[in-house]
């Protein structure tokens, strides 16, 4: 009975020191294809503190983006609810051409004054 306990407490380090063994083997030619870190649009800066503003920049110009692309999105929805209810007779074609026509005209002032606050920054 003593024998066989031994026995299974050594079967169980071998089997884990080879499952290590194994993992530590294959997990070095992991990390082997991934591309390099991408540089801020800024450049990199001359210390830690300004490669995290320039990549706070990016951050916020990413943010402005997403803004455009909800403001878009809210645009086209409405022109289509619009065109729905022409179909439904509920509104005419001269509701849907005023409601395109300041949709682009906000989508327009919304990447201007974005655009304007990119520079700012």
């Amino acid at each position: 009975m003593k024998y066989l306990s031994l026995l299974k407490n050594i079967t169980l380090k071998t089997v884990r020191f080879v499952s290590i063994s194994i993992f530590a083997f294959f997990s070095i030619h992991v990390y082997a294809a991934l591309p390099t870190l991408e540089d801020p649009s800024r450049g990199q800066g001359k210390g830690v503190i300004d490669t995290i503003k320039n990549y706070g920049y990016d951050g916020i110009t990413l943010m402005g983006l997403l803004i455009c692309a909800v403001a878009f999105i809210v645009v086209a929805g409405n022109s289509i609810g619009t065109y729905r209810d022409i179909g439904e007779g509920k509104k005419k074609w001269g509701d849907l051409a005023l409601n395109v026509l300041v949709g682009v005209v906000l989508l327009v002032v919304i990447i201007w004054l974005i655009t304007k606050a990119s520079e700012i920054l």
